[in-house]
């Protein structure tokens, strides 16, 4: 049918080495974060279980509100790094211009 062609559509978005470079500088730094909540909680369970045996809300442990805690906190932290890996506003549009530059500009 006319006008009902749905090729795979063209990504704008280009990643620069540099680019790269900065996200994974924040992904390991977002990572060792969640490193120290992790480590919190694996020292906790094994060198204090008494903490982890209270009950501070509605008869739920710790420990278990803990863990919970570690999968809303690795959420978060996954919603961080997308906004702050997100490409700046300038970027993309500025690698789209250089690239179909033809050179003959001096």
């Amino acid at each position: 049918m006319v006008g009902m062609d749905h090729g795979p559509s063209e990504s704008v978005e280009t990643e620069t080495a540099e680019m790269a470079a900065r996200n994974a500088r924040r992904g390991m730094v977002l990572f060792l974060v969640y490193l120290a909540f992790y480590a919190t909680y694996v020292v906790l369970v094994a060198f204090q279980p008494d903490v982890m045996r209270q009950q501070p809300l509605a008869g739920i442990n710790t420990a278990i509100l803990y863990g919970f805690g570690l999968i809303v906190a690795a959420l978060l932290l996954a919603l961080v790094y997308g906004w702050l890996c997100r490409a700046p506003r300038g970027a993309v549009a500025q690698s789209t211009n250089d690239s179909t530059r033809t050179g003959n500009e001096q």
